[in-house]
């Protein structure tokens, strides 16, 4: 999908336009009319709205003889946007208005963004007594084909005459049941809800059939009349039950109302008639899982894609039931107070780079907490009074061989060197918070794994601000541990990928990621965890270790929990949910834990505000010049 033009853009597009037209109209006087449209074509698709484009357009078709000889000069054997364009100006000019409208229709399909249909079209009554109700429906549906839904605001300009011009068509034929229909899949997209149940139920009076049935529950759905859409669907169902698709509609319809358990039996009946149909084997792997939210449903629909890669609607489910979701479709926020406090001080406004900004922490807290703070603060400082028991400073493997932190008494110091500047670069184009899904984000890691391990792991410990774009400056300014462990995430993910030729059980991409999952305590921890698990979905022979492996790291972050915080826990227990093979008992206890983590967490408000205010009191001070405490940070799970 396109961007809106800028004003820049378009001014260029202008200028080009219009250097094309005053060269075509020289070619024209020279005689070279083959040559001469083809100039045109390039002038109307830079700037289909020139009138000058128009003038020489008419020009072109009188030295042509007329409509007939133009046409040929904007042959369909090998067409492009701008001929198609100008082809379907001729035809208008030559009143062949159904062929017209539906050449436009092909150019709008190929980029809606663009304003190809002149306004005058829709605003002239007459024109709209010319097209036939059969071609306007024609090029509606091939229009409402590419159209997002909805439309996004700043492109619905773009479509404003098409629209109109579909609308008034539609008043010329009220019989016209079916352009009824697909007209109100147009109005769907461009937002107008009102008018697309309007047209929906109008096209289903006129001629009441399966696709008006079809369309007008569609209108229904997007006016948020979940129920009458399902009864609709369902009568048609009952009547004509050979769609598939339409199983499929609303067994999701059910799923997205929260009645999941409703849309599974029109799933089993619809795969009883269609065994191994592209759209409704993953849509049932997705309407289970909300029914039960049971990740071994995603992980099901995750091998069903492997083995059918022809089903692309399985990534659209699976990106459906991702989106949003921890470590299926982004990281986890950090919960360390020392990011808190962080999150406390931008909020105030006042993020001056040259603060020196001093934490006191009552325990040790992930190394990659401070380097976050750092990317706002590079000269911020941080002061723990303890370690804490067990040491979360000692790996929790004897044989760990590669650790990116080191520590000089309570203080962490990256083990490794800086990444290159390369490495710098590529990490901001790849790496971002959230993902489609799991193996999307597995995929897209391949970028990175180019890289050599040096430079991945000092990524890890370095990790980069964000690129100096809208989104990355937000992300500095608002959630800076989000970037950071994305970049981590994307990383770990990478290595995932580092000799991928070597067969699992011995291969260097595994003892990495083991080594950076049992590795002193710190946010490196979950993103090895969430590239193991990303592995064993893409790979069903690693499951059983990768499994094993996560389990064993939540195990220990559990007994070290007893006795002090442990920020990463909540996520090691999102990611041994993620591995659904394991044994019950373990996924019971990380059910068990993330519940607990999440009370402690419900009820600690009123401390946490007490804290806020204190932090904010400090904040006032270093904003005014004093060197000063920013708040003592403490953080109780029992």
């Amino acid at each position: 999908m396109g961007e809106p033009h800028t004003d820049a853009a378009c001014g260029d597009e202008r200028l080009e336009a219009e250097g094309e037209t005053a060269l075509a109209r020289l070619i024209m006087d020279g005689g070279d009319l083959p040559h001469a449209a083809s100039h045109l074509g390039n002038a109307m698709a830079g700037d289909p709205q020139l009138p000058e484009v128009h003038e020489a357009l008419a020009e072109l078709t009188v030295r042509a003889g007329g409509t007939a000889g133009a046409l040929d000069l904007f042959p369909m054997d090998e067409p492009f946007i701008g001929a198609v364009v100008c082809r379907a100006h001729v035809a208008a000019a030559g009143g062949a208005w159904d062929d017209a409208v539906d050449l436009m229709a092909a150019a709008v399909n190929a980029e809606y963004q663009r304003p190809w249909t002149p306004a005058g079209w829709a605003a002239d009554d007459a024109v709209a007594g010319k097209i036939g109700p059969d071609a306007m429906m024609r090029s509606v549906a091939l229009v409402v084909s590419a159209l997002p839904e909805p439309v996004p605001g700043g492109h619905r300009a773009a479509l404003r005459p098409f629209y109109d011009l579909t609308g008034a068509v539609l008043a010329r034929h009220p019989d016209a049941g079916r352009l009824a229909a697909f007209a109100s899949g147009l109005a769907r997209r461009m937002g107008d809800v009102e008018q697309a149940v309007a047209w929906a139920e109008e096209g289903q009076r006129r001629e009441p059939g399966h696709w008006t049935s079809v369309m007008l529950g569609y209108a229904l759905r997007a006016a948020d009349r979940a129920d009458d859409a399902l009864r609709v669907w369902e009568a048609e169902l009952r009547r004509d039950p050979s769609d598939v698709s339409l199983h499929v509609d609303v067994a999701e319809l059910y799923a997205g109302t929260g009645r999941a358990t409703q849309g599974i039996p029109w799933l089993e009946r619809a795969l009883a008639a269609a065994p191994g149909d592209p759209l409704a084997a993953p849509a049932l792997f997705g309407v289970r899982f909300a029914a039960d939210g049971d990740p071994a449903h995603l992980v099901g629909l995750v091998d069903h894609w492997r083995e059918h890669p022809d089903h692309a609607y399985a990534g659209k489910v699976l990106a459906q039931h991702s989106g949003g979701r921890p470590w299926l479709g982004r990281v986890t926020p950090a919960t360390e107070a020392t990011i808190n406090a962080h999150r406390q001080f931008l909020a105030s406004g006042d993020s001056a780079r040259d603060h020196e900004i001093e934490f006191a922490a009552s325990m040790v807290e992930p190394p990659s907490a401070m380097a976050t703070v750092r990317l706002n603060f590079p000269r911020a400082s941080i002061t723990h009074h303890t370690a804490g028991d067990p040491d979360p400073r000692i790996p929790t493997k004897a044989d760990v061989g590669t650790v990116v932190w080191r520590y000089e008494g309570l203080s962490a110091v990256p083990a490794v060197a800086a990444p290159s500047d390369e490495a710098v670069d590529l990490a901001r184009a790849v790496a971002w918070p959230s993902w489609p899904h799991l193996p999307g984000a597995y995929d897209h890691a391949v970028r990175l794994s180019g890289l050599p391990v040096a430079d991945l792991l000092g990524l890890l410990a370095r990790p980069p601000a964000p690129a100096d774009d809208e989104d990355g400056r937000a992300l500095l300014a608002q959630a800076p541990d989000l970037w950071v462990r994305g970049v981590q995430t994307f990383v770990c993910l990478a290595l995932a990928h580092h000799r991928a030729d070597e067969p699992w059980a011995g291969s260097a991409r595994r003892s990495l990621l083991l080594d950076l999952l049992h590795g002193p305590e710190d946010w490196v921890n979950e993103a090895a965890a969430a590239a193991l698990v990303a592995t064993a979905w893409a790979h069903p022979d690693t499951r059983e270790d990768v499994g094993e492996a996560v389990a064993r790291r939540m195990l220990d972050a559990a007994e070290a929990y007893r006795t002090r915080p442990v920020t990463i826990l909540g996520s090691l227990c999102e990611l041994t949910l993620l591995c659904p093979w394991m044994d019950d008992r373990i996924l019971a206890l990380a059910r068990d834990l993330s519940a607990d983590i999440a009370r402690s967490d419900a009820e600690e408000p009123a401390d946490a505000e007490e804290r806020a205010r204190e932090m904010m009191r400090a904040a006032q001070k270093q904003a005014e010049g004093k060197r000063g405490l920013l708040g003592k940070l403490r953080r109780s799970r029992r």
